[in-house]
């Protein structure tokens, strides 16, 4: 009996105890708190980043690089391509059209000052014509649509609205992308076509220092490029090459760099593409507006007598030299 008794106590106890977590549990929950702070209780997305320097998941994508969600460096191209590129591309471009506007006002048309003599001698031949006009105009196209990537959400979807400006951004990024052979063939021809007559010289220096016939009255001596279009050319040359190679890394993603290195590349792209559209505005308003009988140049490939001895005083003695002076066409120039 005494065993039996013992046992009931022990059951009795556990049925007792049983109860009172039974009743304790639920109060307990009770006094828990029903809402959760999430950043209390998880890692902060700038603490993952310091500590990992980017956020990276899982991809079914063959490529691994596809995992990577964020990383620091993304936030600075958002930054340099939203704010940074914006500010360079309007005070370059901006800029440029105030300084020759300006200069316009104040110094006009550079004349022929002799006047026209109705003798003329071939500048360019029909070839050389024909690359700069085709790399001038594709340069134009790729302006145009590249200046639509950085402003043109801003300044042309209130005017066209939405659908419009999406249409005319799809057909500026293919007329940006297939444009790019050509005008790089452009450049490439440019360079081996008047690599020898762009090399810096003495004759580059006077020119400089006495303003080029464009500042002042004097007019000093060059050959068949003065300085200034050396520069163009050298320009031409550099920021081309700089241009293609960029955006074609940009073209043909993850086949020679990393998203970092696109990043980088946008950048430079960015950047080359807007002083390059400035420097560019220069050499049109010369060859256009800023100095008569420029355009004929590069319009027939033939300059007036006059025109050439007043610029470019040293070819055209060499070129009369070889007999190419004359009143009608004469053979193109070497």
């Amino acid at each position: 009996m005494a065993t039996t008794g013992g046992a009931f106590r022990v059951f009795i106890a556990a049925l007792l105890v049983s109860l009172g977590v039974a009743f304790v549990a639920p109060a307990a929950a009770q006094q828990q708190p029903t809402q959760v702070n999430p950043t209390a209780q998880s890692v902060k997305e700038r603490e993952l980043l310091k500590e990992l320097q980017k956020i990276q998941g899982r991809s079914s994508l063959p490529d691994a690089r596809t995992a990577v969600l964020e990383q620091p460096a993304g936030r600075d191209w958002r930054q340099f391509h939203q704010v940074t590129l914006r500010w360079i591309a309007a005070i370059a471009i901006l800029g440029m059209l105030a300084v020759l506007v300006l200069f316009y006002l104040i110094r006009g048309m550079v004349k022929i000052e002799a006047g026209r003599s109705g003798r003329t001698v071939v500048r360019f031949s029909a070839f050389e014509r024909f690359v700069h006009w085709m790399t001038a105009t594709c340069f134009i196209i790729l302006a145009v649509s590249g200046l639509n990537i950085t402003f043109g959400r801003e300044l042309l979807t209130p005017i066209f609205g939405p659908e419009t400006f999406a249409a005319w951004s799809q057909w500026a990024k293919y007329a940006h992308n297939y444009l790019s052979f050509p005008f790089t063939l452009g450049v490439v021809l440019m360079f081996l076509m008047w690599l020898a007559w762009n090399f810096p010289s003495g004759v580059d220096a006077r020119w400089i220092k006495e303003g080029g016939g464009i500042v002042g009255d004097k007019h000093p001596p060059a050959r068949r490029f003065n300085a200034g279009q050396k520069v163009i050319y050298w320009v031409v040359v550099l920021g081309g090459a700089a241009a293609a190679i960029t955006g074609y890394l940009l073209m043909f993603p993850f086949y020679a760099t990393d998203v970092s290195g696109m990043q980088t590349a946008q950048m430079v792209h960015g950047i080359v593409g807007a002083l390059f559209i400035a420097i560019m505005l220069a050499h049109i308003y010369i060859g256009t507006i800023g100095m008569q009988g420029a355009f004929e140049a590069m319009g027939s490939g033939q300059v007036d007598e006059n025109w050439a001895r007043q610029h470019h005083s040293l070819w055209l003695e060499s070129e009369a030299q070889k007999g190419r002076v004359s009143g009608g066409r004469v053979a193109p120039a070497e």
